[in-house]
């Protein structure tokens, strides 16, 4: 590359640059996050377009024709989408990862989003496997589907549900005849469906992602964006997942350089399950210094003393009972007779719950350990439910003491929390009427919080070549479906002619007298029948071949002045002409010859009848 193309190529990137900036400053519109390659590419296409080289002529226009910003937004969005894309990604996930999901949530609502829906194929695609795993009833009770896109013309398809017959055709027959209505030749998805699937606005780089998902679908929509905005959108897609929640990418997406984040669950089909973090530690607790010469026991028998009146219980390092207090003798039967026995002999150890694994890690981590939600059920008394805390109790040296064991009660808190998820369905059902115009609201009101990731792995050039692949191979599918639509209007137009040539033809052959059509040049272009029966000549003998030069038993060269006069001048005259028929028998031949009307190329039509002599006598030309 010469410096000059150099610092043109430098100069063009700064322009380019500048033009972003103006789109996001006075349009709201931040592509800072894109490829630039590829964005370079679709913002010159658009510009081809209209008709504009530089990025300061194209401003102009965008400030002056305000529908020009809408068609510069379709042009850089690539809607192609369709449905169960990649069939064996959709096998996968339906028979192997969404049954482990839904094993794990046997309750509650199940919550999915489709991210860079487009159209809207994948999250009904998404509707109609679920629909299949849990049945038409509990779908609608328990499934929420968020689609989010960045194009407001796609969603406002994706919100009629409705799809051309080439659209469906992805969809196999059993299902397409299950879960949609055909009304014509279009096909709409069930109602009663459709109402789970809630459509808003967002853009993926900017807005707050959508929380607690179990199953979260981008597909093909990561590949057009920066390394370092993959990174930042992968931190809010982890985020936005449950533990043990699905992320279904497109085939050039990997998420190689995010491992810390994601673990593949099928790697060739793109499906990855969310790594959960390190539980947070509780917080440490110890006793407060009683002096050097205080026993080990009497320090613990301090410190339970001072403990919460909930009940409890204290071992020394060695797992021998120290001291229980009242509510721990109550509930568990314990009395001063179990005063220095070991935890293990005793049935509190294993129940409620097993105790022992959870005291021996409070050991060996020095960390306090939560059990929480345990369900207690005693004889002759309802269920109750307890959150156990085991705190390691470490002396003035750092020694570990013992072990304090404490049995919380939150029955109360438990069942509230019944009632409130009761009380929430409950809303949600009654709030689904409203949900249309609610579904920007739903959207937009997710929790905000976002995280910063590590970079791509060094397999990153080569997996953006692949990205790069990728997006022209849409583009050109893009491409296919605009000439598709021009070859059908084409092939549509083409039957016209033909059917108006057909109707010529079939008028041209019912007259009962030859007819000849000439051009400006004399050439033949129609010959019909009745003048191939005439002087036994086929049309497509005659066609094109100069009229004045054709071996017929008309004598032309009578006639030649007269056609010529018809074409120059437009004057029109009959002749009575002796001749030959293809018999060969003389006959007299009435010859009228009119010039060609009508706009186009200049001609004449010659109309030859066989007539008798004294029945028509010749006239004189017009």
């Amino acid at each position: 590359m010469s410096t000059e193309e150099g610092a043109a190529g430098v100069q063009e990137g700064a322009e380019f640059e500048d033009f972003l900036q103006h789109l996001r400053s006075v349009r709201g519109l931040d592509l800072t996050g894109y490829k630039r390659a590829s964005l370079l590419r679709r913002v010159r296409r658009r510009m081809s377009d209209v008709g504009v080289a530089s990025f300061a002529e194209y401003r102009d226009v965008l400030e002056v024709e305000a529908e020009e910003f809408a068609a510069l937004f379709d042009t850089i969005l690539i809607n192609v989408t369709s449905f169960f894309r990649d069939p064996e990604a959709w096998a996968v996930l339906r028979d192997v990862l969404l049954p482990e999901v839904l094993t794990r949530r046997p309750e509650g609502t199940l919550r999915v989003w489709s991210a860079g829906c487009a159209s809207g194929q994948e999250a009904y695609t998404v509707a109609m496997v679920l629909a299949e795993l849990l049945g038409p009833d509990e779908f609608r009770s328990r499934v929420k589907i968020y689609a989010t896109d960045a194009d407001e013309a796609a969603l406002a398809q994706a919100r009629t549900a409705t799809y051309s017959e080439r659209e469906v055709e992805g969809i196999p027959e059993e299902l397409l005849a299950r879960y949609f209505e055909r009304r014509g030749g279009q096909f709409t998805f069930r109602q009663d469906l459709r109402r789970s699937v809630i459509f808003g606005r967002a853009d993926l780089v900017q807005d707050a992602p959508i929380s607690h998902l179990d199953l979260l679908v981008c597909r093909n929509t990561l590949m057009y964006l920066t390394a370092e905005t993959q990174a930042h959108i992968a931190g809010r897609l982890h985020y936005a997942l449950r533990p043990h929640g699905i992320l279904f990418l497109g085939k050039a997406e990997m998420l190689l350089g995010h491992s810390a984040l994601f673990k593949p669950a099928d790697l060739k089909n793109r499906l990855f399950r969310r790594v959960e973090g390190l539980r947070e530690a509780g917080s440490r607790t110890s006793l407060r210094e009683r002096g050097d010469q205080a026993s080990d026991h009497d320090v613990l028998r301090s410190a339970a003393l001072a403990a919460s009146p909930v009940a409890q219980l204290v071992l020394d390092a060695d797992g021998r009972v120290v001291t229980s207090n009242q509510r721990a003798d109550l509930s568990f039967g314990l009395s001063a007779a179990d005063v220095g026995r070991p935890f293990q002999d005793l049935e509190v150890s294993y129940r409620p719950l097993e105790l022992r694994s959870a005291v021996e890690e409070a050991h060996a981590h020095r960390r306090t350990v939560w059990i929480r939600d345990v369900e207690w059920s005693r004889a002759r008394q309802d269920v109750q439910w307890v959150d156990v805390q085991v705190v390691p109790l470490v002396g003035p040296q750092g020694a570990t003491l013992g072990t304090a064991v404490s049995f919380v009660e939150v029955t109360r808190t438990h069942r509230l929390q019944v009632e409130l998820e009761a009380t929430h369905r409950q809303l949600e059902t009654a709030y689904e009427e409203l949900q249309s115009t609610n579904e920007e609201l739903e959207t937009t009101n997710e929790e905000l919080q976002s995280t910063v990731e590590e970079l791509e792995t060094t397999n990153e050039e080569l997996h953006s070549t692949n990205e790069e692949l990728e997006t022209m191979n849409e583009e050109l599918q893009s491409m296919n479906d605009e000439l598709q639509i021009f070859n059908t209007q084409l092939r549509d137009r083409t039957d016209e002619v033909d059917a108006l040539n057909s109707y010529m033809e079939s008028v041209f052959a019912s007259l009962q007298v030859g007819v000849a059509v000439v051009g400006a040049d004399l050439g033949v272009r129609i010959w019909n029948s009745w003048a191939a029966d005439l002087w036994g000549v086929r049309s497509d003998e005659v066609v094109g071949a100069h009229l004045l030069t054709l071996d017929i038993g008309l004598p032309l060269e009578r006639i030649g002045p007269a056609v010529r006069a018809a074409v120059a001048d437009g004057v029109s005259s009959t002749l009575l002409v002796p001749s030959v028929n293809r018999r060969g028998r003389p006959v007299t031949v009435q010859v009228t010859v009119s010039s060609l009307q009508g706009e186009g190329d200049a001609g004449a039509v010659v109309i030859m009848e066989q007539v008798d002599p004294r029945d028509a006598p010749e006239r004189p030309e017009s």
